[in-house]
Order: structure tokens, then C-alpha cells, then sequence
């Protein structure tokens, strides 16, 4: 870093006080630099991340297909518009339609414009028929049109009013879906696992009976993966665990390894819905970022890549159950792959862990208030595992102990 723009972490906290908007709660931790599993704070402290940036660095820090990619691309051609073609779009729609089953990509920066795009495209699509069919616990971003189908209030709440036509249902709950399903819904939007809602995985009859009612009327299922998608489970796609295809998916996170890049796919009938000047990014799908992503798919598409994130979820998930067992703040393990949660019994006790769990080198995070949430690198191996779980192992004991 250039030594002109470094400083303690007492002086960036004070310059961020003056200048930035207050939307983060920042944990008190200057990082400087990170390599695999690893990631190192202006001490130089070492901390195990298992939590990737919010599942973004799904192959860890620095890694050396990434970063060649990168500096070589930066050397030639960073950004153009999306008035002119380049190189990289074209090859990484195609491989993002062979892995999904689909059939077209759009490209723009991040997972709620992803989803802003998906909600356009069934509006278009459903012409008369407008309204859209959420899930209640769901997050799909802070723009306002995905924020009006999260299903938290706490995040709708300031901001209203929002767009109308959103109709919360019960997550998981068949009856509930069949109640407030019409001829007028044209879309019915899920997570495949609930994210920020707690990690909690679309149960088989619900997914079965969205694909049913969309399917016979026409309507569309639009299905966000942009925290469980790419690998993160144990397959491409984690609806691909499910044997049911939708007609939109949206994925980010980890697309492009670490830059801002999301992308929508779509079956063709349904993206036929567009057309030139109807939707649009300036730096959405650009050279750098699709450079980057087509090195992560080419490591993902790797012999036994996949295979191997769905092994080290199972024995990440036993790990968990383990816990389970020695401890009764534990109410519940949950997830698929190497995107695991625990529940704990206490909010209070949640947000100690996390703090605890840093004190000894391992990152982590609390979402939902009670809830554990794992989204490690797919590089972590079973010594990683072990070393985290028994450091949460004394921390529990601990929480327990002062509860």
C-alpha cells in the first residue's frame, strides 16, 4: 500500500466519522491484506475468514488464477461501454447458460440490480398481469424495487412507500403460497436458502408447488442465488439439488472473484421481454470483471472442484451437529455445502460469539440476530474446520457458562 495513504486505525475511523455517510457499523479492524484462507489487520494479525467478504472470495485471498487474470487484463483494456463489444461477455454467457440450464445473460455490478433486472424482466414479460409473490424472511438488496420484495420490515420500514404489487408469503408454507396465488401474479420470488433470513433452505414441496403454479399460469419463477449460487453448495446452482429449473436466476457474490459483477439468466421466451433500450448498465458486465469471472469458473469447472465444496460441507456439518450435542444454547443446524449457520438460543450470546470468535483470529458473522452464519472460502480444508469449531466450541462453553 502507498505509504502516503496509510494510517492508524484511529485516524481512518476519525476521517470516515467526517466524511462518509453513516450506514455501517464497522467492526474495529484495519486489513491490509489477505492470502487463502487468511486475511492480515494493520498489526499484523493473522485471522481465519470464514465468512469470505459475505461469500465473495469463494477462493480465498490473492489466489493465483485470479490475480493473473486480472493484471493482465488491466494492462489491456479495463472498461468500455456497453455501446461497443468485447471479448468476454459473449464466452461467459455461455458458460453461465451451459452450468444453469438457461438460456441468456445479463450482466450488470452487483446482486440487488440483479434481482432490480429480474423483476423488471417479469413485469415485462407478464404485461397485464403485475403482481409479484415474495417470501416473508428474504433479502434481496437495498435498491428500491428489491428492497420492496424483502420480506424484513425493519428494512422497508423507513422507506416507504414501496413498490406496489408485493405480496408476502409465508416461506415454506404450501397452503399459504396456494391462498394468495392468482391469474394476476406474474412472478413468484424465493432465495433457494434464505441468506440474511437465517440460512434456511427452500423446503422440496414448496419449490415443487412454486414451480407448479407458475408453470400452469404462465407466470415466471424468478430464483436468487446470489449467496447460495456458484458452487457455494455442492453444485452449480443449489436448485440444481432440487431437479426443478426457473425461468430467472440471479447471481453476484463470488461471480467475479472479488469485483463487482452480477449477472441474470433466463430462459429465451422470457428474455425475448427486452429490447434494446428497455434496460442497461454503464460499467455492468465490463472487460475487467468478465475477465475475472471466466478464471473463477474455469477454477470452479476444475475436476472435483465442485465435488470437493460438497465433502468439506458435510464435514463442516458434522462438525456443527457436534456442537449441537455439547451444547443446549444450540437450538439448530442449518445449510448446504460450505453455507452453514447455527441457531443459538440467545441474541445476546450471538453477538458475544462473534466478537469472541475474532479475538481468536476467526471471522465470522451474526445475521437474524440468533443465527451463526459460516461462508467460508472453498478452499478450506478440514484443519480449518476443525481449528474454528473447537475455538466456537470454547466459546459456547464460555456464553453458556455466563448465561
Amino acid at each position: 500500500m502507498n505509504t502516503a495513504l496509510r494510517g492508524s486505525l484511529e485516524l481512518i475511523r476519525e476521517q470516515e466519522a467526517e466524511v462518509l455517510i453513516q450506514t455501517y457499523d464497522r467492526i474495529p479492524v484495519l486489513l491490509e491484506r489477505g492470502e487463502g484462507m487468511h486475511v492480515y489487520d494493520s498489526d499484523g494479525r493473522e485471522y481465519v475468514d470464514f465468512l469470505s467478504g459475505i461469500g465473495v472470495n469463494a477462493l480465498g485471498y490473492n489466489h493465483p488464477r485470479i490475480r493473473a487474470a486480472i493484471v493482465a487484463q488491466a494492462e489491456r483494456l479495463i472498461h468500455v461501454s456497453n455501446l461497443f463489444y468485447h471479448e468476454y461477455q459473449a464466452p461467459l454467457a455461455a458458460r453461465l447458460t451451459a452450468l444453469s440450464g438457461l438460456d441468456r445473460a445479463f450482466f450488470c455490478n452487483s446482486g440487488t440490480e440483479a434481482w432490480e433486472c429480474a423483476i423488471k424482466l417479469a413485469r415485462a414479460q407478464g404485461k397485464k398481469k403485475t403482481r409479484l409473490l415474495m417470501m416473508k424472511n428474504s433479502f434481496h438488496g437495498r435498491t428500491m424495487g428489491s428492497l420492496s420484495t424483502t420480506g424484513h420490515a425493519k428494512y422497508r420500514a423507513p422507506f416507504r412507500p414501496m413498490l406496489p404489487g408485493v405480496t408476502f408469503v409465508r416461506f415454506n408454507d404450501v397452503e399459504d403460497l396456494e391462498a394468495k396465488f392468482d391469474s394476476s401474479v406474474c412472478a413468484i420470488g424465493l432465495e433457494t436458502i434464505q441468506g440474511e433470513g437465517g440460512v434456511h433452505p427452500v423446503s422440496p414441496r414448496f419449490l415443487e408447488k412454486a414451480r407448479e403454479l407458475t408453470r400452469n399460469s404462465g407466470a415466471l419463477l424468478l430464483v436468487d442465488e446470489i449467496q447460495c449460487g456458484l458452487g457455494r453448495t455442492g453444485k452449480m446452482f443449489a436448485y440444481q439439488h432440487y431437479g426443478i429449473e426457473p425461468d430467472i436466476v440471479t447471481v453476484a457474490k463470488p461471480l467475479a472473484a472479488g469485483l463487482p459483477l452480477g449477472a441474470v439468466l433466463a430462459r429465451d421466451d422470457v428474455a425475448a421481454a427486452f429490447h434494446p433500450g428497455m434496460h442497461g448498465t454503464t460499467f455492468g458486465g465490463g472487460p475487467l470483471a468478465c475477465a475475472a469471472a471466466l478464471a473463477f469458473l474455469e477454477e470452479l469447472s476444475g475436476p472435483g472442484f465442485v465435488e470437493g465444496i460438497a465433502a468439506r460441507g458435510e464435514y463442516f456439518r458434522d462438525r456443527l451437529l457436534h456442537l449441537k450435542t455439547r451444547h443446549r444454547c444450540v437450538r439448530d443446524v442449518r445449510g448446504m455445502g460450505l453455507m452453514a449457520a447455527i441457531e443459538l438460543d440467545s441474541s445476546a450470546l450471538a453477538k458475544s460469539a462473534v466478537h469472541e470468535m475474532m479475538e481468536r483470529g476467526f471471522i465470522i458473522n451474526r445475521t437474524h440476530d440468533v443465527v451463526l452464519r459460516f461462508l467460508p472460502p472453498y478452499i478450506v480444508e478440514a484443519e480449518h474446520i476443525d481449528r474454528m469449531v473447537n475455538a466456537l466450541d470454547e466459546v459456547l462453553a464460555g456464553g453458556t457458562a455466563n448465561a
